[in-house]
This record gives structure tokens, C-alpha cells and sequence, in this order.
């Protein structure tokens, strides 16, 4: 940032947008006020979700925090959805079609010890071509009574398997 004329006399400014939600206000100030570490002066603007998407698509921002959150635990979703060219939620517009050539090769890969040194070049790529920078990640959990019955928890995704049609209360 030195090198660039920025430093505690004269810091970068820029707004960090996100939806007027707690978990994401909530990351956004953890956001800005690391980046005043580097110099950057960002302010915090909220947006409702009724527009959020739309912003994000029409690239209605200087910088975006959002989470890209997905119901399957596979490479594929994330990969395909977020960072083709092309790709709605793929908001930075990013297009690399010799990295989507290599998302084919690691979703095809049936060994899958292969498929995840694949799958780990492939995102160090993109972290280190600062596509969409990962400052965060979630976790989730799912926790129910002993009286419930016959429910079984997906092992690779939490927004699966909810309809409930061989659950029941042993009471």
C-alpha cells in the first residue's frame, strides 16, 4: 500500500457494502476494521436484501461482502457456480476458461485422492488471483431431542433432507 502512496496519512478509501443482516454487519466490522491494518479506510453501508442481489449483479459496489453459501459439500457447486465465466452468482464477473477446464478435469476425477490436489491448486489459484477473497467461513449445526425419531442428518449438507415424512416424536 506504501508503494502506492497510502499509509497512516493518507488512507484508502473505499465503502464495504453488505445486507442489513447481524451475521453479515456483524462480519462486515470485523472486515473493516482489519483492513484499517493495511491502510484502508472503509465505511460500512447497508443494504436491504430486498436490492442486495440486484446490486451485486449490476456490480453496484466498491467492495461486496457476502456469503456464498451452498447445501452440497462438493467442489463442483462452488466451483461451477461461482467462479465460470458467465455464471449468475459469479458477481466479480471473473472468466478463466483454462481454470473451467480445469473444474472438468477435478469433477470427473474418480480418484479422489487426485480430485483433491486438483480441487486445492485449483483454489489457491483463485485466492492468489484474488478472484473473490475467502475472509470468513460459517459453521452450522443441527441438533434435535432424543424423542425424535427416525430423522437422519445428510452427512455432506444441512438443507438437505427436511421433509420429515419418516420422522416422529417417541413420547
Amino acid at each position: 500500500m506504501e508503494r502506492h502512496g497510502y499509509g497512516p496519512d493518507h488512507p484508502l478509501p473505499v465503502k464495504v457494502s453488505t445486507r442489513n443482516l447481524p451475521e453479515f454487519r456483524d462480519s462486515a466490522v470485523v472486515l473493516i476494521d482489519q483492513l484499517k491494518t493495511i491502510y484502508i479506510d472503509a465505511q460500512l453501508e447497508l443494504i436491504e436484501t430486498a436490492s442486495w442481489f440486484t446490486r451485486l449483479s449490476r456490480k453496484d459496489y466498491q467492495l461486496a461482502l457476502f456469503f456464498s453459501l451452498s447445501s452440497v459439500d462438493d467442489p463442483d457447486q462452488q466451483l461451477y457456480e461461482n467462479y465460470t465465466c458467465g455464471a449468475e452468482r459469479n458477481y466479480t464477473g471473473y472468466c478463466n476458461r483454462d481454470l473451467e477446464r480445469r473444474f472438468d478435469a477435478q469433477s470427473m476425477e474418480p480418484d479422489q485422492a487426485k480430485r483433491q490436489r486438483l480441487v486445492w491448486e485449483i483454489d489457491r489459484e483463485l485466492q492468489e488471483e484474488v478472484v473473490k477473497p475467502i475472509i470468513a467461513h460459517t459453521r452450522l449445526a443441527t441438533c434435535w431431542h432424543k424423542a425424535v425419531k427416525g430423522l437422519t442428518i445428510p452427512s455432506n449438507s444441512i438443507a438437505n433432507g427436511w421433509r420429515f415424512e419418516d420422522v416422529w416424536l417417541d413420547r
